[in-house]
C-alpha cells in the first residue's frame, strides 16, 4: 500500500422484516437497487432496500456523517424519495478525500433465492458505489431457521466497506 494512504474500514447492519401475508405495500421487494419479483416486499417508509441501507451505514461509519434516520427520513417525507439509492448518494457525499476499495456483503434470509441475483445486484452495486465487479463480495445464507431471518421473517444484511484516505 502507498504509504501516504491510510487504511480504513466501517461495518454496516441493517434488517427489515416482510410486509404482513395478504398487505400490499404498493411495492415490489429490492435488494442492492434490484427488484425481485418473486419475494414480498419488505416494511418500511422508503423502498426497504435493507442492502442499500446497511452499505450507506458503512459509509456513515468512514464518515461519520449518519444519513439512515433523520436525512433519510426527512428526504422521503418531505421530498418523496423513496428510493434507497439516493440516501446511498446522500451518504457517499461525505467521503472527501476517502477513496472506496472494497465492499464485503453478507446476507441472511430463508426466501427468496438469491444465487440467480447475485450478479444483477454486484453490477448495481458496482455502478452506484463506483468499484469495479471483482472489488464487491456477494454471499447469501438461508440462516438455517436459527433467527427470525432463516425462519422467513425477513432479511439482515451485514457488510463490511474498506476504503483509504490520503495521510495527514
Amino acid at each position: 500500500m502507498d504509504a501516504g494512504l491510510v487504511p480504513l474500514s466501517a461495518i454496516g447492519q441493517d434488517s427489515h422484516r416482510f410486509v404482513a401475508p395478504g398487505a400490499s405495500p404498493g411495492r415490489p421487494l429490492r435488494l442492492g437497487g434490484v427488484t425481485l419479483p418473486e419475494g414480498p416486499a419488505l416494511e418500511g417508509n422508503s423502498d426497504a432496500d435493507v442492502l442499500l441501507h446497511a452499505v450507506t451505514n458503512a459509509v456513515s461509519g468512514l464518515t461519520g456523517v449518519n444519513v439512515i434516520g433523520a436525512t433519510a427520513d426527512r428526504m422521503c417525507r418531505d421530498e418523496g424519495v423513496t428510493d434507497s439509492a439516493a440516501y446511498l448518494a446522500e451518504a457517499l457525499r461525505s467521503l472527501g478525500g476517502i477513496r472506496l476499495t472494497h465492499l464485503s456483503v453478507s446476507i441472511e434470509g430463508l426466501r427468496p433465492k438469491l444465487t440467480p441475483h447475485l450478479p444483477g445486484i454486484r453490477a448495481r452495486l458496482s455502478d452506484l458505489l463506483g468499484l469495479p465487479g471483482r472489488s464487491i463480495g456477494l454471499t447469501a445464507t438461508s440462516g438455517e431457521g436459527l433467527s427470525d431471518f432463516g425462519r422467513g421473517e425477513g432479511i439482515q444484511v451485514l457488510c463490511i466497506l474498506s476504503a483509504v484516505r490520503p495521510a495527514e
